[in-house]
């Protein structure tokens, strides 16, 4: 297990009653599935990049059809409660193994701050080799809820996040993605982070956290 998957483990076992109080979130501790697993989302998000790319006559696109008719049939009888998927529960893997995410690497967490590192593949496209302005929102986002969790906070909701882009983002280009806690108000939690390409800024963001109160889902 790598050095951010003990932290993030270590963090979810700390505080476990002030966790209960929060909105009955399932626990989602992190988990190490077999090899298959990382084989399958790998083979998943690529699907999905053919999926939005392909040009393929009609019987291919049947025989294609086909195949995922099959293959919805053969898990279909395995779907999990939330929180017992490994989806977003796999540390190691890119995107913790959501292929809702982008596919990227923690490589810092810690109360200082979260940083980690991918690319925007083809599924991510918006138009003329960038990626689409709405997976950016949605990356800042799942990196604001780590940051959350990293500086010890308890459960909380994004009150808000603001977006600014600076720059294009490309597609299949390492980038790097990093953020920390500025302050806290009480249930309130302000985090800045930065989206770059070596040096180049590509977004900022700015969000504020809420803590929830007792009941709120």
């Amino acid at each position: 297990m790598s050095e951010q998957a003990a932290d993030v483990t270590r963090l979810d076992h700390e505080g476990d009653d002030e966790y209960e109080h929060h909105g009955g979130f399932p626990k989602y501790e992190p988990v190490t599935p077999g090899p298959d697993w990382a084989r399958f989302v790998d083979g998943m998000r690529t699907l999905q990049d053919l999926a939005v790319s392909v040009d393929a006559p009609d019987d291919v696109l049947a025989a294609a059809a086909d195949q995922v008719e099959k293959l919805t049939a053969l898990l279909g009888p395995h779907v999990a409660p939330e929180g017992r998927s490994p989806a977003g529960r796999t540390i190691e893997l890119p995107g913790r193994g959501s292929l809702l995410l982008p596919p990227w690497n923690i490589e810092k967490f810690g109360p200082d701050g979260v940083r980690s590192t991918g690319m925007f593949r083809r599924y991510h496209l918006g138009g003329n080799g960038a990626a689409h302005g709405g997976t950016l929102p949605l990356l800042f986002d799942d990196l604001m809820g780590m940051i959350v969790h990293a500086y010890g906070r308890p459960i909380s909701r994004t009150a808000y996040l603001h977006v600014d882009y600076r720059a294009i983002t490309p597609l299949n280009t390492t980038l790097a993605i990093e953020g920390k806690v500025d302050r806290v108000e009480g249930r309130k939690t302000y985090i800045t982070a930065r989206l770059k390409r070596g040096e180049t800024l590509l977004a900022e963001c700015e969000a504020m956290m809420l803590v929830l109160l007792p009941g709120q889902p």
